[in-house]
């Protein structure tokens, strides 16, 4: 039989893993936004992460189970900043709306060192051949398109949008134009991309029939 002793050691060791895992995943995941997930090692972890190069192989397995697990941390953060947020307005365009303003404060706030995780891997990634780190990050690019579409589909359906609006194409739009503005603000330094994209997505909605007073 188990100790209570024994069990107390083993809840301990998990917890210091735990801890050492999240602690290389925050720092992993802000290399990886800059540097690529290619450019991940166990090796140049270890300078900056409390846990040793033998201590993140030990934790991840390999160097694609560390990439998985940085793309599913990233995906987690991208939850809670910009998903999470705008739950709080109405489905549909509300909704929408608010997704294009947590979208923003999380790509222009710098949560990720250099910008939207998933733009970065994205332009890593897409000339590459399937296998599952590229599979991961299309995982993610394709829940977010569906959940745009799906506020569009509400939208639409409560009367917040003309009946001819296609989801695909406006989620389309609203993706594109926040993944320019992340982009040039980063290589150009240009803050005021931010308000262009606004500009265009909430002209692309209103030419949908969206009630131009209720984006502000």
């Amino acid at each position: 039989m188990t100790s209570i002793q024994d069990s107390a050691a083993t809840d301990g060791r998990r917890a210091r893993g735990d801890r050492s895992r999240r602690a290389v995943l925050d720092h992993a995941v802000q290399v990886a936004s800059v540097d690529g997930l290619g450019g991940l090692t166990f090796g140049s972890l270890a300078t900056a992460a409390p846990v040793n190069k033998s201590g993140i192989a030990g934790l991840f397995g390999s160097k694609e189970g560390l990439q998985l697990a940085v793309v599913d941390h990233a995906r987690a953060t991208f939850v809670e900043e910009v998903i999470a947020p705008a739950r709080e307005a109405e489905p549909g365009v509300p909704r929408l709306w608010a997704l294009v303003g947590s979208w923003t404060v999380y790509s222009r706030s710098r949560v990720f060192t250099g910008g939207c995780f998933f733009r970065a891997a994205e332009v890593e990634l897409d000339g590459r051949a399937a296998g599952p780190l590229r599979d991961a990050v299309v995982a993610v690019q394709e829940q977010w398109d569906a959940y745009l579409r799906h506020q569009v589909e509400l939208g639409t359906a409560a009367g917040q949008l003309g009946p001819d609006a296609d989801a695909e194409q406006v989620a389309f739009e609203i993706d594109a134009l926040l993944g320019a503005a992340n982009d040039r603000s980063l290589l150009l330094g240009d803050d005021g991309v931010y308000a262009r994209a606004h500009r265009a997505i909430r002209a692309a909605l209103v030419a949908r029939g969206a009630d131009a007073a209720a984006l502000t």
